[in-house]
């Protein structure tokens, strides 16, 4: 095997097939690994010599994956696992574990680092489950890779903070690491190598490109803020801001890139004629002086993209909304959660309680910006009657989109540590964290089964795509072709082992 002039290949696992079933062929996004791409430009502007694999976008397999690896033979292999959201973390390590395990039956002597936000979760139990990585970043990994490359990946391990690692038959947590501070973020992770990333393979969601033509690629994501200073018990996005080697919810840090860096990054995709962006951070529309601000940047160059971003129900205001349609902002995706309040307040930390939620989406849409609802059935205090609520509210909104969730305990989140403390039945399997696989395995609540949630879940999205009030809404916003897509993607039937099992029929 020639000797590599790489010091470190991050990848990406593809495991598209077992997380979306059938809806991986035509359906499921394509996104950049977002966190390979900024990881790849730190360890880059530390000196060292750097690619990325993204095994998805490209389409390999493990065995081809595995081959283009030792092509590159290089010192260091970073599998970034990350997903289309942080929770996606925990059902990409299906792809990411098999993939490494693959890879050391051919290259026992390869060494592997794992980094990601269930594995900044759990890292002991990632290291103590799967004896094929040789280590794992804790938080977020920036400063803890490239000091890791500092080494020769065996002494003086013990000095890099952060790491995770193995010796004398045990495993070694080192005190953590810091995270980037909000004030070098411009020079410490200045940005996405794209140069390294296949972009026209990426495309968006169906939905995503209505506004386009249905123009579903090229494609792009990007963060340009870190974090939420919200502590929602479901979520699990600051468990990478952790500062402890404990179980964590994490810590509730907002940092966000100066207006005046980012622009840079849109200021290229433009150029690659990307015109689908979704700014995937966790909350866009939050500080006005950022987010305002890259608005205003975005139109003084007269881009046309279109844009997809997240807000709070609570922050969004009219004197914002002509701003953001200016710079192409066409669809708000909001956590509106549930529609019952009961059921919200006791996850949501008594967000939003007093918003009137179908106030907001009305000015939102007169604004000419699309909305996507997303809701979440399972939560610990749902009934059935209250999980009919909320697909009622979601009925009569009639968003042009709507995102339907079971709950789930990702590793992580407070209501994973809540249901480990009270010994609720969690996923056998990462792809059981999956909204869409066949081993998808939600939570209970107060007062159903998990197999109730799921059916109520699965049959509720179905109700919703295929209501005639909203393919009319989709025909007559977006065209024929929008609305016959999203039938057609009805007829794809997901898979359900907890329903097999328990007589019920998958939707």
């Amino acid at each position: 095997m020639p000797t590599s002039n790489i010091d470190v290949l991050f990848v990406h696992a593809n495991a598209a097939k077992k997380i979306y079933q059938d809806l991986a062929k035509d359906y499921s996004a394509i996104e950049p690994p977002i966190w390979a791409g900024m990881l790849a430009s730190h360890c880059r502007i530390k000196g060292f010599s750097v690619d990325i694999l993204d095994c998805e976008a490209l389409h390999l397999t493990d065995e081809q994956s595995v081959a283009k690896i030792e092509s590159i033979n290089p010192r260091l292999v970073c599998f970034v696992v990350y997903g289309q959201q942080p929770s996606a973390s925990s059902q990409n390590m299906i792809g990411a574990v098999g993939l490494v395990d693959e890879l050391k039956k051919h290259k026992t002597e390869i060494k592997t680092l794992f980094v990601g936000g269930h594995i900044a979760a759990l890292s002991r139990e990632v290291m103590e489950n799967h004896p094929s990585i040789d280590f794992v970043c804790q938080n977020e990994g920036v400063y803890t890779i490239s000091n890791l490359l500092k080494t020769n990946l065996k002494d003086q391990l013990d000095k890099v903070l952060g790491l995770g690692y193995r010796k004398d038959g045990g495993i070694v947590l080192n005190p953590p690491s810091p995270i980037v501070a909000k004030a070098d973020l411009s020079t410490e992770m200045p940005g996405i190598a794209w140069d390294l990333l296949p972009i026209k393979n990426y495309r968006t969601a169906l939905w995503h490109s209505y506004p386009n033509n249905s123009n579903r690629q090229p494609f792009a994501a990007l963060y340009t803020s870190l974090g939420c200073p919200m502590k929602c018990s479901f979520c699990m996005i600051n468990i990478i801001n952790r500062q402890d080697n404990e179980f964590s919810d994490g810590s509730a840090i907002f940092r966000y890139w100066d207006p005046e860096h980012i622009i840079k990054e849109f200021d290229f995709l433009a150029s690659q004629g990307v015109t689908n962006i979704k700014i995937a951070d966790e909350l866009f529309v939050l500080n006005a002086n950022h987010f305002v601000r890259l608005c205003e940047l975005i139109i003084e160059r007269g881009y046309k993209f279109n844009i997809w971003c997240y807000s709070r129900v609570d922050t969004v205001r009219d004197q914002y909304l002509s701003t953001l349609k200016k710079a192409g902002v066409n669809w708000l995706a909001l956590g509106i959660e549930s529609g019952n309040t009961r059921v919200r307040k006791d996850v949501t930390k008594g967000r939003f309680d007093d918003v009137d939620i179908r106030s907001v989406v009305g000015k939102i849409r007169d604004h000419g910006i699309n909305v996507i609802g997303n809701y979440i059935f399972g939560l610990p205090e749902d009934d059935l009657e209250s999980m009919q609520m909320t697909l009622d509210l979601a009925i009569e909104m009639n968003t042009e989109e709507a995102n339907f969730y079971s709950a789930m305990a990702y590793p992580g989140s407070p209501l994973y540590g809540t249901a480990r403390k009270e010994g609720w039945k969690l996923p056998s399997s990462y792809v059981g964290y999956s909204q869409h696989s066949y081993y998808a395995q939600p939570l209970p609540t107060k007062y159903l089964r998990a197999e109730e949630v799921l059916a109520f879940r699965d049959e509720a999205w179905m109700k919703y795509h295929t209501n005639p009030k909203f393919l009319s809404l989709l025909k007559t916003k977006f065209g024929q072709v929008a609305s016959d897509e999203t039938l057609k993607s009805t007829q794809i039937k997901l898979k359900r082992k907890i329903l097999e099992d328990q007589g019920l029929l998958s939707v």
